[in-house]
């Protein structure tokens, strides 16, 4: 069984560590028996979309998040063509609001056409929305938690990937209460963390997606790597504790 991963702009667009993500799906393809290839595009480059299996953006600086979209605009009919043909997308932090429609700058009003595959549009704004996170989603069972930091809100998403958020800021800002973009087999939210590595239900969630596109037999059990769940858990009731006197929803007693 063989993988490509294609990870865009690594080294413009990974402000909070997010090729940790990469990492950690690959550990766990690789423990189930797939070969894991990298491949990476930078801003002058083609990305090879026609031969990726999974391709990856994090998040970056509001200047740098305009070069990515400024680099793969070109490129959005081989991005959309990789996606129809079943490759999974996973957008995370800012990366995210390239999916949509527009991005309008605060100050001077600029709309920035986006590559358009969500209708979402999103707005900048002058303060931060940020902190720890902590919602649900219908995909699987385990709360998510992870952390945003945007200067931003996104209005239009139909299909949020986290459908309540227990604890922190949603797509609005704290109008929440959704967060995060889903669609098929593309996957985005403004989360941190990475994300992946906080959250291995994800993971799982993605493997068995993964899995079922390209055809292969998934084992009984998926792997566990050591210590992920245990650091899952003291996140959870870290949060948790910190909101004992104001419970925020029913992770308290997750």
């Amino acid at each position: 069984m063989e993988f490509t991963i294609l990870h865009l702009y690594p080294d413009c667009m990974s402000l909070y560590g997010e090729y940790a993500n990469l990492a950690v799906l690959r550990r766990h393809l690789a423990a189930m028996g797939v070969s894991v290839t990298v491949e990476t595009a930078l801003f002058e480059d083609t990305p090879p979309f026609d031969r990726a299996d999974f391709i990856y953006m994090g998040a970056g600086t509001e200047r740098t998040q305009k070069a990515a979209l400024a680099a793969l605009l070109p490129h959005k009919e081989a991005l959309r063509a990789a996606v129809d043909r079943g490759a999974v997308a996973l957008f995370t932090g800012n990366a995210m609001e390239l999916l949509g429609k527009s991005i309008t700058e605060e100050e001077s009003g600029k709309v920035w056409p986006c590559l358009g595959l969500a209708d979402f549009t999103t707005e900048e704004v002058v303060y931060q929305v940020q902190g720890d996170v902590v919602a649900r989603t219908s995909l699987w069972g385990s709360f998510v938690v992870g952390f945003m930091n945007k200067r931003s809100e996104t209005y239009g998403v139909t299909t949020p990937l986290f459908g309540l958020v227990e604890r922190g800021p949603g797509n609005a800002g704290d109008g929440g209460p959704e967060e995060g973009y889903v669609d098929g087999n593309v996957f985005a939210t403004h989360l941190t963390g990475p994300i992946l590595v906080k959250n291995p239900d994800f993971v799982d969630f993605l493997i068995r997606r993964i899995f079922e596109l390209k055809g292969w037999a998934l084992p009984e059990a998926l792997p566990v790597l050591p210590y992920e769940r245990e650091a899952y858990a003291v996140t959870l009731k870290e949060l948790a504790d910190q909101d004992a006197d104001n419970p925020p929803g029913p992770y308290l007693q997750g």
